[in-house]
């Protein structure tokens, strides 16, 4: 029975992906100016292994953190490392059966060598009782305690698991928590994951494409993306890995520059939409303002002020209408067949129609055309009768030329 449960529970945790300090580094150094006198909680994230913890314990006063928070969960495949700890009754052999708290709000050079480095931080966790202590619980991100944390934390910085990625963004709303987060590139298909991008409230950070990890051993030999080091650590690497956030970063506002010119019988129309399908981001059309279908590794080049993600909804008469935030404004409206009606002409006859509440009754009498607004999914978009990718739906803002 002892060896089903752990089976078990090692099926359940494979989608334990430890980041690689240099992958971590090259992210967050686009983030500096968020740190200053904030409180970080790194809610996944095990002392003994997380580079994350040792990324932030490293760089804590240089980023002016006011103070640092870790959490594990009992159970940790790996057993200490490099930050070993000590609570005098228990014995390393006792660790993986326990969850811990890391609670750090001021690094300095303790043990005299001249600098602030691990050293210090290694030092401070082996003899101060007040910075490392046990959690009660299992240390689950989900748990009441680890969410007291992250209720006092300003910025979560971590890894989650993959398999929870859904629960754990829905965590982070709830909260209403700053983040930055490793995912995999479909979450961006899910129907829980979109709509926040779609609405601005999370976006793609700096890197996405190929990144390697390191995994437990337990952790069975794969034909493809995967090796074992001269010290017989297990790797894995994925190509479809994406940086999660709600802040603000530079890239995020580069203007794509297009070169591609439209050409109908280049990009083909939706049998069922009134939009173009483009199967290459470098092949978005610069002369096109109408609807466009367009791969989701546009997300990793999107500027919401050159672009907007709309959506196709069904009016009561059974024609296609487009549902956006116009222009950027913050105003909700429906614009039907845009890309040959001129918009406000075509709000003001819908204002005279209605009054002043026309847009809650032109939404009241329209119904979403896809599973997932503002997204092309599956069966959803077909091209001269056949299944497509799945495609985000934008159009450009006309005050970018």
């Amino acid at each position: 029975m002892a060896s089903k449960n752990l089976a078990n529970a090692k099926e359940a945790k494979k989608d334990e992906f430890y980041t690689q300090l240099a992958d971590i580094e090259n992210e967050l150094k686009h983030y500096r100016q968020h740190f200053k006198g904030k409180i970080v909680f790194c809610n996944c994230d095990d002392p003994y292994e997380s580079n994350f913890f040792k990324y932030f314990a490293i760089n804590f006063n240089a980023l002016g953190l006011k103070k640092l928070i870790a959490t594990c969960y009992d159970g940790s495949p790996f057993l200490g490392s490099e930050l070993l700890f000590d609570f005098g009754e228990e014995t390393k052999d006792d660790y993986p059966k326990k969850a811990y708290k890391v609670e750090i709000t001021e690094v300095t050079d303790i043990n005299g060598d001249g600098r602030v480095d691990l050293g210090d931080v290694q030092y401070l966790l082996k003899n101060d009782k007040n910075v490392l202590t046990k959690l009660k619980g299992s240390g689950d991100f989900r748990s009441v305690e680890c969410i007291e944390l992250m209720k006092e934390a300003d910025v979560v910085v971590t890894n989650p698991p993959f398999s929870l990625f859904r629960e754990y963004v829905a965590q982070l709303m709830k909260y209403e928590k700053k983040f930055l987060i490793i995912g995999n590139q479909n979450a961006i298909t899910y129907k829980e994951i979109f709509p926040l991008i779609k609405n601005n409230k999370l976006w793609l950070g700096y890197k996405t494409g190929d990144m390697a990890f390191r995994v437990p051993d337990y952790y069975e030999a794969r034909e493809t993306r995967y090796w074992q080091d001269e010290s017989g650590q297990k790797w894995r690497s994925m190509g479809n890995i994406c940086w999660f956030t709600n802040l603000e970063h530079k890239k995020r506002h580069e203007e794509l520059i297009l070169y591609a010119h439209y050409n109908p019988e280049y990009y083909p129309k939706y049998d069922n939409y009134d939009a173009i399908n483009v199967d290459r981001v470098s092949e978005i059309p610069c002369d096109y303002d109408g609807v466009m279908g367009v791969p989701i590794t546009f997300l990793d080049k999107y500027n919401p002020e050159q672009f907007e993600i709309v959506e196709f909804r069904k009016g009561a008469d059974g024609k296609d209408l487009i549902y956006s935030n116009l222009r950027g404004g913050g105003r909700l409206s429906l614009t039907s067949e845009y890309s040959s009606v001129d918009v406000d002409k075509w709000i003001n006859e819908q204002s005279q129609r209605y009054g002043s509440e026309w847009q809650e009754q032109v939404c009241k009498d329209s119904y979403p055309a896809t599973s997932i607004p503002g997204m092309i999914k599956n069966k959803e978009g077909l091209i001269k009768g056949k299944i497509t990718y799945a495609r985000i739906i934008i159009r450009k803002r006309k005050h970018i030329s």
